[in-house]
């Protein structure tokens, strides 16, 4: 257990940003099933849509250092790959 008073802060303070940082990891995820299940059902129009939305909630989750910059332009990428294939399907 924490012994020093500064001890004790750090654990206050890692409380409330590992709730933080749950809540934005949620919802950030929340957003990317809304795109993907845009994609499974074929819907190009839904998808486009549910892209445009999820786009700016990653950024920010990037922003925030709750996952690395990287990876959320790699999951954007992906999922833009994604979702403009169903044009090619389509069309």
């Amino acid at each position: 257990m924490a012994n020093t008073a500064s001890a004790r802060k750090r654990i206050r303070q890692i409380e409330r940003r590992t709730e933080r940082n749950k809540s934005r990891m949620s919802r950030m995820r929340t957003f990317i099933k809304k795109v993907e299940m845009a994609v499974a059902s074929g819907d190009k129009d839904a998808a486009t849509v549910a892209l445009r939305e999820a786009q700016p909630e990653m950024q920010r989750a990037a922003g925030k250092g709750v996952v690395h910059k990287n990876t959320i332009s790699r999951k954007i990428s992906r999922l833009s790959a994604r979702v403009k294939s169903l044009g090619a399907a389509a069309g």
